[in-house]
């Protein structure tokens, strides 16, 4: 049959990514069965008229069964290029990872979802470009509220958005997700939980009361927070509040890196 792809295209456009996206398969990842959407793609040269679509879906195929370890990423960048002789690769791994939450009094066992990417790049005779995005709850209790009010203060949920780009491959297996998510809600004003007793939830409350934080308090200690972080070279952390007493969240954002 005709080889369609393999033809040979004179337009002279070199694509930097072409592939698929909207991938949708059943993964295990860091011993967790997960749902991941994928985008996978590869660089394609001036001369060719189109991708191989279908060996990027069947290298994907090829890791549903296995469980799959942060190094990994590499492996599926790697055979990308070996099997469509391209000398760039790409994948995006998004999944939910869950992470055990203890209520604080009645200690009842919950399981709090986390939005994780993988994020992965690869040129040829190269080390891979690995981020980790994650998406991580918690509660805000608004300082000024609390000092103006008679009564109370206001409080809301709020989101951390982090992308934490690594330094060294080699050491991609050491990240602890359970460590980093705990890292960053921890400087919110309480931590949240999917199950709370009445206790639990006078404790959460009276917690975040006795540590207010604006949106740029947050942002700023969970910066102070990254930087100790082990093998991180760059990242970028958006904290948002989703107001409860204004139709707009309060937003603040920091990018920093570290390589020279």
């Amino acid at each position: 049959m005709i080889d369609v792809q393999n033809q040979i295209d004179d337009r002279g456009i070199k694509i930097q990514r072409t592939g698929i996206s909207g991938v949708y398969l059943p993964l295990i990842i860091l011993n967790q069965n997960v749902l991941a959407k994928i985008k996978f793609t590869v660089a394609l040269n001036k001369n060719t008229r189109g991708t191989h679509m279908s060996r990027l879906a069947e290298i994907l195929t090829d890791y549903v069964n296995i469980s799959l370890k942060i190094s990994d990423v590499e492996k599926i960048l790697r055979d990308a290029i070996e099997k469509l002789e391209t000398n760039f690769s790409a994948v995006e791994i998004a999944f939910k990872f869950f992470v055990k939450k203890i209520a604080p009094v009645s200690e009842r066992e919950s399981l709090l979802d986390i939005d994780c990417k993988f994020v992965g790049e690869l040129s040829k005779n190269s080390s891979m470009k690995f981020i980790l995005n994650l998406a991580v709850p918690f509660t805000s209790l608004c300082p000024c509220s609390k000092e103006i009010s008679d009564f109370g203060a206001h409080n809301q949920r709020s989101v951390c958005r982090v992308q934490l780009e690594f330094s060294d491959t080699e050491k991609l297996d050491e990240i602890n997700i359970f460590e980093i998510v705990d890292l960053i809600e921890s400087q919110g004003s309480s931590k949240i939980f999917p199950i709370l007793k009445r206790e639990d939830e006078k404790f959460v409350t009276e917690t975040a009361y006795k540590n207010p934080k604006f949106v740029e308090d947050i942002l700023r200690d969970i910066v102070l927070a990254l930087r100790e972080i082990k093998n991180l070279s760059a990242f970028e952390v958006e904290c948002e509040n989703f107001e409860s007493i204004h139709n707009h969240s309060a937003f603040a954002f920091q990018k920093e890196n570290f390589e020279k």
